[in-house]
Formats: C-alpha cells, sequence, structure tokens
C-alpha cells in the first residue's frame, strides 16, 4: 500500500464528455437501480470523447499546452486499433502544436486507470519536471460482439465516454490533500477466470467470476476484497487526520445500486445522498473516468462549497483500490 500526503498539488480542472443516453431495459434498471446509459455514435472512438474532454479541462483550468509535463491516458476496454498509440492519438488532439511533446503514456489498470494515473502524475509533479501539469485522461466505448454493455458484467452497466482532470503545482480549485493505492494480486483470476490465454470472444465477467469463486471458495475471495476497500478508504482520510464521518461528498465507481450498497453505503455508513448515485444512475460505469467525470459533475452542479472535503474512490481488476481526499478550495464558474 502507498500512502501520500500532499500540500503543493492541486486539481486545476476537471470535465467529462458524454454522449446521449438511452433508457435501460427495465429488467436491467430493477436489478441495477439505473435508469438510462450514454450510448457513442459509431463515429466517437473511446480516445476522440476523451480528447474532448481533455480539451475542456484544460479551458477550464486555464493551462496551456506548454506547462503540461506528462499525459496519461486511461483506458479499460479496445481503443479501436491494433499495436497503436491511443495516448498520443488524445496528445495529438488536446495539446497539438506544444513543442517540445510531453511524454504521452496509456495506463491500463481497467476500472481503476484514472486513479492510477493520478497516483503516477503526482509522483511525476513532485519529482521536480519542469512543467507545473499533468493531463489525465480516459476514454472508452464498448462495442459489440467483444463487450455487451448490458451483460458481460451483471451488476453494472458500461457507459460509453471522455473524461479528463488537470493536475498542477500552480494551483487550481482543489487541492488534493491524500492519495493511497493497495493492491491485492490474489485476486487477478477474477476477471480471467478459466479461459484460455489469447481466446477471444464477448467479454463474460460473471463467468469468470464463477470459476474463480469455485478455485478460492467465496469467503477468501469476499475477505480480500473487504480487506483491499477498508484499507484504501480508511488510509486515505485518516492520513489528513479525520474519519470517513467528516468527509462531506463521496465519488464513488459507477456501479449498480445494489453493488454500490454492497462494497460501500453499507460495510462504510455512507449515505448515498452524499456521493454521484443520483447522477451516475442516469450515466452508467465511464470506466478509468468516473472519478473525473464524478468530481466535474460535482463542481458544475454547485453541490460542494469552498473548504469541503470529497472523497474520490477507485477500483479495478487486479485488484487495486484507490481513494484520495480531495479539498475544495473555489467552485469555479466554469463557461465553455
Amino acid at each position: 500500500m502507498t500512502t501520500r500526503t500532499f500540500e503543493d498539488l492541486y486539481i486545476a480542472g476537471c470535465a467529462a464528455w458524454l454522449p446521449p443516453a438511452v433508457p435501460v431495459p427495465e429488467t436491467i434498471a430493477r436489478r441495477t437501480g439505473a435508469v438510462s446509459v450514454t450510448v457513442a455514435g459509431a463515429e466517437d472512438s473511446g480516445p476522440c470523447m476523451a480528447a474532448r474532454a481533455a480539451r475542456a479541462a484544460l479551458r477550464r483550468a486555464g493551462c496551456g499546452a506548454a506547462d503540461v509535463g506528462l499525459l496519461l491516458h486511461a483506458a479499460l476496454y479496445d481503443q479501436g486499433h491494433e499495436l497503436w498509440g491511443s495516448a498520443s492519438y488524445v496528445q495529438s488532439l488536446a495539446l497539438p502544436g506544444a513543442r517540445p511533446a510531453c511524454p504521452a503514456l496509456e495506463v491500463r489498470q481497467v476500472s481503476n486507470g484514472g486513479m492510477a494515473a493520478l497516483e503516477l502524475a503526482s509522483a511525476y509533479l513532485r519529482a521536480g519536471t519542469d512543467r507545473s501539469a499533468a493531463l489525465l485522461t480516459a476514454g472508452d466505448a464498448y462495442r459489440p460482439p467483444g463487450f455487451d454493455r448490458w451483460h458481460s458484467d451483471p451488476g453494472t452497466i458500461y457507459a460509453d465516454g471522455g473524461a479528463a482532470l488537470v493536475l498542477s503545482r500552480a494551483g487550481g480549485f482543489a487541492r488534493l490533500r491524500s492519495l493511497v493505492t493497495c493492491s491485492e494480486p490474489r485476486l487477478e483470476g477474477m476477471h480471467r477466470g478459466d479461459r484460455p490465454f489469447g481466446r477471444a470472444g464477448t467479454v463474460d465477467l460473471d463467468a469468470c467470476k464463477r470459476q474463480f469463486l469455485r478455485r478460492v471458495g467465496r469467503p477468501a475471495a469476499v475477505a480480500w476484497v473487504a480487506s483491499g476497500q477498508r484499507r484504501a478508504l480508511t488510509g486515505a482520510v485518516e492520513a489528513v487526520g479525520i474519519g470517513l464521518g467528516e468527509v462531506d461528498r463521496f465519488v464513488l465507481p459507477h456501479l449498480g445500486g445494489r453493488r454500490l450498497e454492497a462494497a460501500y453505503f453499507l460495510p462504510f455508513g455512507i449515505d448515498p445522498e452524499r456521493t454521484t448515485w443520483g447522477w451516475s444512475r442516469g450515466v452508467g460505469h465511464l470506466g478509468a473516468g468516473d472519478q473525473f467525470a464524478g468530481l466535474a459533475r460535482l463542481v458544475e452542479a454547485k453541490e460542494v462549497a469552498p473548504g469541503e472535503l470529497v472523497l474520490l474512490v477507485g477500483v479495478g481488476a487486479g485488484f487495486t483500490w484507490s481513494a484520495a481526499v480531495v479539498e475544495i478550495v473555489t467552485v469555479p464558474r466554469w463557461v465553455d
């Protein structure tokens, strides 16, 4: 587990670019509590939507291409081409003309990819790079036949869209107070199951989970998941000397309602009204972008105030968990 506390890193801007939402089928809505999910058109790729969000985040941050010393693009699913640098594509659209161009790298930590990028960028900026900001992006489009957004992962509906965040040493609307990331590799098989390597086909995470649980047993898996989740959440708040009860708002992964209840609401006593669930149930799971998009939503809707603390929470297959305490410094009036 890594625990970092900060005094000199800020979130200068964040944004999401989401395609239109479509209603969730009634049977799936009853199981998940979701009401709609964003679905991209054929022309909208994950990297393209990430770049649109990135341009908005940079405008909101008042940050130019020359200020960005690192671009990290997080992705969960196929980015549209084989043997291709999706991060460089995002860079070409979001940071055109910057010379010399900053490093542009792809982060593959599935649903925790955005938070993993935050972990890496915070270390990069503190290491002494001469540019003051890092641009973090995420974007995915879940297309058949490889991925069935309704059934590939029962309990969660997968949404198309892009999100971005600008992390800066030069100031911003929110200060990054702490960041914790921990991992439990004994759980990696939950998303692999018994499938041989290299076999293509439609993603079926439920089948993988059942196969994994037959091998290790449900009690052990549940204990490992609960331990990692608790270490991340409690570690992040304890690092700044507070308890979970003192957090004003929670940006949780965009999971289905039952999963959120089992993983967060009940174990940690989190009131759903203090989370982004009321909004995310109309969006769906943005893969690596939930936390960036959720924080942007809180600011856009004026649902936070100066001095309030927001906990960003992420989890991804592997497993890894991340949690970050963010203190709102000011509530900007973003006009895009």
